[in-house]
């Protein structure tokens, strides 16, 4: 991706592109990076000189205008999205030669030879930034199924910030393996399994388009 010029060094903060622009974008990702290091350095030294000593320039990848990415998700259905108009030249990396999730992700799929993902849908929005990158570095995406997220009582996803909500800890107070894998099976489809319930019962009635 050096090589061919579709990566640059930024030494942008995230405040630094928050304050960039007045109307910051809602997504995950806060504000759409405005490319302002895009053509300022020569190279990945030059912008580390502009940083103090704990701190490292990040990679950008090179999104172009008007480029779509489109695909079918196995539970949305058909996506599409222009990167550079959503968010803009995008984060692969903090380190000269490291490697962030986006760009980790795609090569551990490829290398490993995944065809299938299914992950929570609070990353649907990403599927198009690791679909760029797979295409700039020759590589087969795999087919998306992006699913609902478990939520706590405030409705955001749930966390450490909600307490202790490991299966392990769960089994650990008495809850039986049944009732975890009917509750599991209800948040599916909002029906109530009777107890006691495995999960290799519900193979039979289990359909991805219930959820």
């Amino acid at each position: 991706l050096i090589s061919k010029g579709m990566v640059y060094p930024c030494v942008c903060s995230r405040s630094d592109v928050e304050h960039a622009q007045s109307a910051p974008h809602a997504g995950e990702d806060g504000a759409r990076y405005s490319g302002a290091c895009r053509d300022r350095f020569q190279s990945y030294a030059e912008a580390a000189q502009l940083l103090p000593h704990d701190r490292l320039p990040a990679w950008r990848f090179r999104t172009r205008p008007g480029q779509m990415t489109t695909f079918v998700d196995g539970l949305h259905g058909p996506q599409s999205s222009c990167v550079h108009d959503e968010v803009g030249d995008f984060v692969i990396a903090r380190h000269a030669e490291g490697a962030g999730y986006m760009l980790a992700v795609v090569v551990d799929d490829a290398a490993m030879g995944v065809t299938e993902v299914m992950r929570g849908d609070d990353l649907l929005p990403a599927t198009h930034r690791q679909i760029l990158l797979a295409e700039a570095l020759g590589l087969a995406s795999p087919r998306y199924i992006h699913v609902p997220l478990i939520v706590g009582p405030d409705g955001r996803r749930l966390a450490k910030r909600h307490g202790d909500t490991r299966i392990s800890a769960l089994r650990e107070n008495g809850v039986a393996a049944e009732t975890i894998i009917a509750y599991l099976a209800a948040s599916l489809d909002g029906s109530r399994p009777a107890l006691p319930i495995s999960a290799t019962s519900l193979l039979d009635t289990y359909a991805l388009g219930k959820i």
